[in-house]
């Protein structure tokens, strides 16, 4: 057998030749092929970045291109930087524009194509995969000292001997950043966990097209992630940040407690169209649990608003916001500003917050929802239905909300009842004296007897000062001033009870009629009986009393009247 093998080989030695040409022939080209792609790799660099300047009229570079053909043509380029334009076609930038900084940083991008070459077609590229993308929109003054130039022309036109087609780009672990345009304010600074984008049209993404996105970011503050889709497009050359946008967002499980005094779990959804640099967005919002921190009691808000957002600083301004806090509905209108917070002794930045303005108008509500959001106690101090104008203003600041909230304006509470039954039958027995039927308080219903509230206010430091409250009851008329405090309940007030029955028809029977020479003391400006009246005391424990010395001060003090 070996023998026979070896006359083979003798008789057909040529062939030992062909399979050696072959293999050196193999090797041969494989070398050719790592020598043209080692020389290819420049030449595709250099194109990659002279594409990339035309496209963003800016200076570009590209640390390291490779390319191999493994399986098809397969790219990856590392540390590619993309400084703000320079100059565009017609426009000129003043040269105190600072460039130092580049717009767009990218780690590294990577791409597959098919190796087909067709003269005068691009290369066809699926997707265009990136990684570590840092994308910094300088503010608009940045922009501002672009001109016209009127003695600029057009390039001339050149057909670039390679050009590539894109599907799809995706990224992962993306960041934008939005510098705001006014000084003491903080960049709009986005985390984004992965976006794709495809042109809206089917051909492929170039400049001036107008892209279909799909993205997940997460928000800063609340922290929460948004999942948002929509067309984003064409690219604006003179300033990125007036780049138009369209779409709508979902924003799930949103933890309120990023901002200090409130807390609760949000998601919302919308819609947005606009710049970059000013949004208009409509959407809702549900918070099932929302709460005041310090007093831990949760109402469910919904929200449904019209807003427009400068996104370089998320400053917002609602246009207006329709709310339902439990059963209570209110509108408010103004604008949500972020500020940097300083430190009081060195005047340094040390926190960023918001510094909210609003206009607050609530015409179907009822007191009680409010009462229970801005109290320790599961049941609230009294019921009933609540109309109120009032401005709202919350400082940024390390105190809680309620601290920092300031309030004022005019309210009017209707049907009012009292949680506590010693109130509540402190008030039927005000009514029916007044009303000059004592013989009634007996058997009377305290739920029956409903009262009204109504004046002007102004809360500040968790304080409510009411210097002109008008609370009446059938029978009664008290005009009150005094304060009432948020945190603990304390109250102190003073004024005067007008009722419409003298003092011996309040008390009534035998003792009424022995009153009769006090009913002149105490009439007064037609009322049958005024005294001076003090409430003191706790929102849990408050305390009525008559201030005989007022009442003996203003006897004293009286002009005397003609017989």
């Amino acid at each position: 057998m070996t023998e026979n093998r070896a006359s083979f080989w003798r008789r057909h030695g040529w062939l030992k030749w062909l399979a050696g040409g072959l293999l050196v022939l193999l090797v041969a080209l494989a070398v050719a092929v790592l020598i043209v792609l080692r020389r290819t790799e420049p030449f595709l660099r250099a194109h990659i970045v002279a594409a990339l300047e035309q496209r963003f009229h800016a200076r570009v570079e590209l640390d390291s291109f490779h390319v191999s053909l493994a399986h098809g043509l397969q790219a990856q380029g590392r540390g590619l930087r993309i400084w703000p334009p320079a100059q565009v076609r017609g426009v000129s930038v003043s040269p105190a524009v600072d460039t130092s900084d580049p717009l767009i940083r990218l780690e590294q991008f990577s791409f597959r194509a098919p190796l087909r070459f067709e003269p005068g077609k691009p290369f066809h590229i699926g997707a265009v995969e990136l990684k570590g993308l840092d994308i910094h929109v300088p503010p608009k003054s940045h922009f501002g000292h672009v001109a016209d130039d009127p003695n600029a022309s057009p390039p001339a036109h050149q057909t670039p001997l390679i050009t590539f087609a894109v599907d799809k780009i995706e990224c992962t672990s993306a960041h934008f950043v939005l510098e705001p345009g006014k000084p003491g304010k903080l960049p709009l600074d986005f985390a984004i966990a992965r976006f794709a984008l495809t042109d809206v049209t089917g051909g492929t993404i170039r400049a001036g097209s107008i892209m279909h996105f799909e993205a997940e970011l997460t928000n800063p503050r609340p922290v929460g992630i948004i999942h948002s889709t929509g067309n984003f497009g064409p690219w604006r050359d003179q300033d990125p940040g007036e780049t138009p946008i369209l779409g709508e967002y979902r924003f799930d499980h949103a933890d309120l407690a990023a901002f200090k005094g409130i807390a609760g779990i949000l998601s919302s959804t919308g819609k947005y169209q606009g710049t970059l640099r000013d949004l208009i967005v409509d959407g809702d919002t549900d918070t099932p649990d929302f709460r005041l921190t310090h007093f831990g009691n949760a109402m469910p808000l919904h929200t449904h608003f019209h807003a427009r957002v400068d996104a370089t600083n998320g400053d917002t301004w609602l246009e207006p916001v329709d709310a339902v806090l439990g059963r209570s509905h209110f509108t408010a209108q103004g604008q949500v500003v972020r500020v940097v917070v300083p430190d009081p002794a060195t005047g340094q930045p040390t926190s960023k917050g918001h510094d909210i303005a609003l206009n607050v108008n609530i015409d179907q509500a009822r007191i009680e929802d409010f009462l229970h959001l801005a109290s320790h106690n599961a049941t609230p101090l009294l019921t009933g239905s609540l109309a109120m104008k009032a401005a709202l203003h919350i400082p940024p600041g390390p105190q809680p909300v309620h601290k920092r909230l300031n309030l004022k304006g005019v309210f009017n509470l209707d049907q009012v009842h009292f949680a506590s039954e010693r109130i509540q039958g402190r008030i039927t027995d005000l009514s029916l004296r007044g009303q000059g039927l004592p013989h009634e308080i007996k058997s009377a219903n305290p739920n029956t007897v409903h009262s009204t509230m109504q004046g002007n206010f102004q809360m500040a430091a968790a304080v409510i000062t009411l210097p002109a409250l008008t609370y009446t009851v059938p029978g009664a008329d008290i005009q009150l001033k005094g304060t009432y405090g948020v945190e603990g309940g304390a109250l102190d007030f003073t004024g005067v009870a007008k009722l419409n029955a003298t003092v011996s028809q309040m008390v009534g029977g035998v003792f009424g009629v022995l009153l009769k020479p006090a009913d002149r003391l105490f009439k007064k400006d037609g009322a049958g009986t005024e005294v001076p009246i003090r409430i003191f005391g706790t929102r849990e424990d408050p305390q009525f009393a008559v201030e005989f010395n007022r009442l003996r001060h203003k006897s004293k003090t009286a002009p005397a009247r003609n017989p």
